[in-house]
């Protein structure tokens, strides 16, 4: 599957497979705090990743690693430290949960436009660079050719594109500003490189020779599948009531852990392109369904785990709910 990472202003930690502490406190500060007025304790912070198993070592690491990415800042100079989440990591939690929540709400306005890279960068320097690595160069040398298409193919994956052939790379809508300026910053300097962004239309847009043979359709499908079968029985024990606080936190936490690749990672293509039946809408409805029914109880359960080290951790903690609009919305606390 052609899979992006989307361009991160604050520096929070990619995604990667597996439990991974970083990633889980970024979520947890995203879903349970909404003001850079907090002050966090450290040991607020260890308590809240307890819940979910891991050790104080690894929240101290993983909380070190936040704070040199920017997402968090430590507050004066006492000891024990205290954090505080940035107005920067604010407004991007803010817009992240948005999209988030909002992912799948509503087909997207089709015009039938897409936006295609084309980019050449001469053979003789990539054949240099793989000669000067056979001969174990200096690396340097080494880098001349390959580097450039490498920062090609990564700035194109951040900003939602696919490749469709081997330097034909492909997004859906119409906004070349985006694309255009990261193209400029790379290849501008690079002796004989060539590159060129288009506005397109696929005279075939269905069928194996139109933009969805760009995508592993099939594999997203998998992976949605997958979050479905994962999270049914939490769903269901959610509509029997037999979640309770001490089990919401983490429940509702491992859902929005889970979904929140998919924003990132489904190219949200026009309903035509999708083979059927298309199975984003059930596992949105699951996702939901979940998030929303646990939100009050998640919010109870971490200002009880946090309180024996932060004390006015009622008036700041809160929580994301999906709103009418299918936007997120701060529902709860003071902060």
């Amino acid at each position: 599957m052609s899979v992006h990472v989307p361009p991160d202003d604050v520096g929070a930690p990619r995604a990667q497979a597996g439990p991974n502490p970083q990633h889980l406190l970024t979520t947890l500060l995203g879903e349970y705090l909404d003001s850079s007025d907090a002050g966090l304790p450290s040991m607020a912070v260890v308590a809240m990743l307890g819940e979910f198993g891991i050790s104080e070592p690894s929240a101290r690491a993983a909380l070190s690693r936040l704070t040199k990415r920017g997402l968090i800042a430590v507050r004066g100079s006492g000891r024990p430290s205290v954090y505080h989440l940035t107005p920067q990591a604010i407004a991007r939690h803010r817009s992240r949960m948005d999209h988030f929540l909002s992912f799948g709400a509503r087909p997207p306005q089709w015009t039938g436009e897409w936006v295609t890279v084309c980019f050449s960068i001469p053979q003789s320097r990539q054949a240099q660079s793989r000669q000067a690595q056979s001969d174990k160069a200096e690396s340097r040398p080494a880098e001349s050719g390959q580097a450039p298409r490498h920062a090609v193919r990564k700035a194109l994956g951040a900003l939602g594109f696919a490749r469709l052939y081997d330097s034909v790379w492909i997004r859906p809508g119409s906004d070349t500003g985006p694309v255009t300026r990261a193209l400029h910053d790379i290849l501008d300097d690079v002796d004989g490189g060539r590159w060129s962004v288009m506005h397109t239309r696929f005279d075939e847009e269905t069928g194996p020779h139109g933009p969805a043979a760009a995508y592993d359709l099939a594999g997203l499908a998998s992976a949605y599948e997958a979050f479905i079968a994962e999270y049914s029985d939490l769903r269901a024990a959610v509509r029997n009531g037999e979640i309770d606080a001490s089990r919401a936190l983490v429940a509702r936490t491992s859902v929005m852990d889970s979904w929140r690749k998919f924003p990132d990672i489904d190219p949200n293509l026009p309903e035509h392109l999708l083979p059927a039946p298309w199975p984003r809408q059930a596992a949105r409805d699951l996702m939901l369904e979940i998030h929303s029914a646990l939100g009050s109880l998640a919010e109870a359960r971490l200002i009880q785990v946090v309180t024996p080290y932060w004390p006015d951790a009622a008036s700041w903690i809160t929580h994301f709910n999906a709103s009418e609009n299918s936007l997120s919305a701060p529902a709860g606390g003071d902060g």
